[in-house]
């Protein structure tokens, strides 16, 4: 069920998001104690703000209730991914080459499994990262079908 609903949102939101030069980060349904709700993640260079937040919600919401592919009660949600973004496709890594970022990983290279650094490259489906361990650097080679989870990380130096 959550699939066919994120699916169906995918394809009912992606020509309002080309239409307002938008980028679709993610798409989310799940129930969150007695409540679901339908999130809607998006972005652009520079980031989104509320006003561009709200006219997707109002547009997609209209979609939505044309197509009614979620028979129970939800809440939509259309915000910005926020400062620890997610990256899920591989236009992602190449985007973000430079950025600190997190992973967990499907299983362990080198011993580890979940671990934060600097991405360093994405190239032939495989990102380069730099881990700092203690006080020397290391440099990770992750293949892309091996990472489980990976998002944009806040550091504080």
């Amino acid at each position: 069920m959550s699939n066919h609903v994120t699916s169906v949102a995918e394809r009912l939101v992606q020509p309002i998001l080309e239409e307002m030069n938008l980028e679709l980060v993610d798409i989310e349904y799940k129930k969150e104690g007695q409540n679901w709700y339908l999130r809607v993640f998006i972005d652009k260079e520079g980031g989104v703000d509320i006003e561009e937040c709200g006219q997707v919600s109002e547009q997609l919401s209209e979609k939505l209730d044309e197509e009614d592919p979620i028979e129970i009660a939800y809440f939509l949600e259309v915000a910005s991914p926020g400062a620890e973004r997610p990256l899920k496709t591989e236009a992602d890594f190449e985007k973000f080459v430079g950025e600190y970022v997190y992973m967990k990983l499907y299983e362990p290279i080198d011993g580890e499994k979940e671990f934060e650094g600097t991405l360093k490259s994405f190239e032939n489906s495989v990102a380069t990262v730099e881990i700092r361990i203690k006080t020397r650097k290391k440099q990770l080679e992750v293949p892309y079908q091996k990472i489980a989870k990976a998002n944009l990380a806040v550091t504080f130096n």
